[in-house]
């Protein structure tokens, strides 16, 4: 509608009915059509589309407008950074229809040259272009998962076998997932082509398959999907074999037993992976650490760490309520958890200075407060902590005055603002919220949305270090789209003393199932409980948190805010 310059208030009415679904808390596709909008708020005129949309997976208004719209234009509205109205300016006013004459004309410098553009635009699209070339056939980890965990079940069933297993990046647990990699023990493979060729959603490459292999890719994605054959007494081997990177596989071994592992599997069958690092004289490794960054010298000096395991989190920080841009109150976000088995809550909602979230003026945080102290007394001893997700400013000073941010148990610090500086300034902005003495801990330290955006540049040991001497907490953002840190500096962080915060960045009751993808990203990197900052009881978190604020003794810079 943007792109046709429709009325503006018709578009935000369909904004609120799509901010109004997202709330409810029954999927909507199992409501009575005609009781839809005494169950959901919405006007009938809504609720007739949003029925329309779940009986024909569309809507009248909707096709006509797709009708109107060449679908390379439709395509367009995917690239980060530009928005309907730039789109409808290219395509009305320069007739650029798809990404690839976008690109074109950008790489020829006639974008720049256009009204409301200029050559940081171009660029800015250019960098966009590229971004989303390179993210093309990749999937997040958990549509990897979802994937090879399906494929895994449709070929247990088929070749009448539990000899099936997910290799290769997804058993790995990495983030991005360009192959998804599946063994199968069979003595008929021609049964695992059938019914890979008849699926719906892969495509067959017939060219790149043989009679043990079959390869192929994921339709709608284009990841790649490969399915390896083998006889029941070289599964354990085969799956071995694709569960580590080449360079985990050909470290050399001090041990006399083999020169690699790789030589090892290739001169003995094995029924168990937990016999090939035996039987090499190691330590054994978890598939999550097999990516040649020398766990292998860890492992044959028995030093590599017992990982962090989801059951050790004893509470969430970091999560968002209606309160700022959440779909579930305080309560509801407090009770789902309580009820899951955790000790506490720590509330994160936005800063006044994120206007785009709702964000929370000094009155609207005491109204949050008291509520806090109310909920405690009601839901003891389940405890709720007062955070905030106070905004990184332009300077790198923290939103709110002082008098603001001394109520607060904790503070999460992040930048959501003015995201294009170069490394020295994104850097520099980081380093002083960090040097804040009522800063906890830092938020999604490079601000990255995975296959959508890059994060800012940063000095990733300058932070890490910066943080160690503060004594600031940082946290692997849990959300698929984030999961920042990244695990590949983890290792560094441990090693320079820093704790790291498993933190869900939760909107939803939903989003708490997140911290699976964090504990995972952590495990990759070597994280273990006792350097996990939520993996404290309540008590500890409530002791830590008085302990710090007792010595908060704010230099005279700090003493007054942007905002103070």
């Amino acid at each position: 509608m943007e792109l046709h310059d429709e009325n503006p208030f018709k578009i935000r009415a369909y904004e609120g009915t799509a901010a109004t679904l997202e709330r409810l808390e029954l999927p909507v596709a199992d409501m009575d059509r005609t009781g839809l909008p005494d169950r959901t708020g919405l006007s009938k005129t809504a609720a007739a589309k949003v029925a329309e949309m779940l009986d024909t997976g569309t809507f009248e208004e909707l096709r006509k407008l797709l009708e109107i719209t060449p679908p390379g234009v439709v395509e367009m509205l995917g690239i980060k950074g530009i928005g309907p109205k730039k789109i409808r300016a290219l395509w009305r006013d320069s007739g650029i229809e798809s990404i690839e004459q976008l690109r074109t004309a950008a790489e020829n410098d006639e974008v720049s040259k256009l009204k409301g553009f200029g050559k940081k635009t171009q660029d800015m699209i250019l960098a966009a272009l590229e971004f989303n070339q390179e993210s093309r056939g990749k999937v997040l980890y958990p549509q990897g998962e979802e994937l090879a965990e399906d494929l895994a079940r449709r070929l247990r069933e088929t070749l009448r076998t539990e000899q099936v297993a997910v290799a290769g990046e997804v058993r790995r647990r990495l983030e991005i997932v360009e192959t998804v990699t599946l063994v199968a023990a069979t003595a008929q493979p021609w049964q695992a082509h059938e019914l890979l060729n008849t699926l719906d959603g892969l495509t067959p490459d017939p060219q790149r398959s043989g009679p043990f292999a079959w390869r192929g890719t994921a339709t709608a994605s284009g990841v790649k999907v490969e399915v390896y054959l083998t006889s029941k007494e070289s599964f354990v081997n085969q799956l071995f074999l694709l569960s580590a990177t080449e360079t985990h596989l050909s470290e050399p071994l001090t041990t006399g037993r083999a020169a690699t592992l790789r030589q090892l599997v290739k001169q003995e069958t094995f029924y168990q992976e937990t016999a090939i690092y035996e039987k090499a004289g190691l330590q054994y490794v978890e598939p999550e650490l097999r990516e040649g960054l020398g766990e292998i010298a860890l492992a044959e000096a028995k030093k590599l760490p017992e990982l962090l395991d989801e059951k050790d989190l004893r509470g969430s920080l970091h999560n968002h309520s209606t309160y700022s841009d959440g779909n579930h109150t305080l309560r509801q976000m407090a009770e789902f958890l309580r009820d899951k088995g955790y000790e506490y809550l720590g509330i994160c909602d936005h800063s006044q200075a994120a206007h785009y979230a709702n964000g929370l003026s000094p009155e609207r945080v005491r109204q949050q407060q008291r509520e806090i102290d109310q909920l405690n007394q009601e839901l003891a001893p389940f405890r709720i902590f007062k955070g905030i997700e106070s905004d990184i400013l332009g300077d790198g000073n923290l939103d709110y005055s002082n008098s603001v941010l001394e109520t607060f148990d904790f503070i999460v610090a992040s930048v959501h603002s003015n995201l294009r500086m170069d490394e020295r300034k994104a850097t520099e902005r980081l380093l002083r919220a960090i040097a804040n003495p009522y800063t906890t801990m830092l938020g999604h330290p490079t601000g990255r949305l995975l296959l959508r955006r890059e994060g800012y540049p940063i000095d990733h040991k300058a932070i890490i270090d910066a943080c160690a001497q503060h004594k600031v907490i940082i946290e692997i953002n849990s959300n698929p789209w984030r999961l920042d840190l990244d695990w590949r500096w983890v290792r560094y962080a441990l090693d320079q003393g820093v704790q790291l915060s498993i933190n869900p960045d939760a909107h939803h009751t939903d989003g708490y199932a997140d911290m699976r993808y964090g504990v995972m990203m952590g495990r990759k990197g070597g994280l273990t409980k006792d350097m996990t900052f939520n993996a404290l009881s309540a008590e500890e978190m409530a002791a830590y948190f008085a302990a710090r604020k007792a010595d908060i003794k704010p230099p005279l810079e700090y003493q007054d805010s942007l905002f103070g």
